[in-house]
């Protein structure tokens, strides 16, 4: 999954078709056009090269 950042956008390019799949499902969890949107809050510490996994917990 290829990560760019322009400002304060993020954006997620799946470079793969698991990455696509999987891109898809988070987007559906997260965007509901009928109801409220969920936000993904951080978890714990992103640390490269001692903790190389960023969690996020779906709120």
């Amino acid at each position: 999954m290829k990560i760019e950042l322009e400002g304060t956008l993020l954006k997620m390019i799946p470079e793969n078709e698991r990455e696509k799949k999987e891109l898809n499902q988070l987007w559906t969890i997260i965007i509901d056009c009928v109801k409220e949107n969920k936000k993904l809050v951080p978890v714990g510490q992103y640390l490269p090269g001692l903790k190389e996994v960023a969690t996020f917990n779906i709120e």
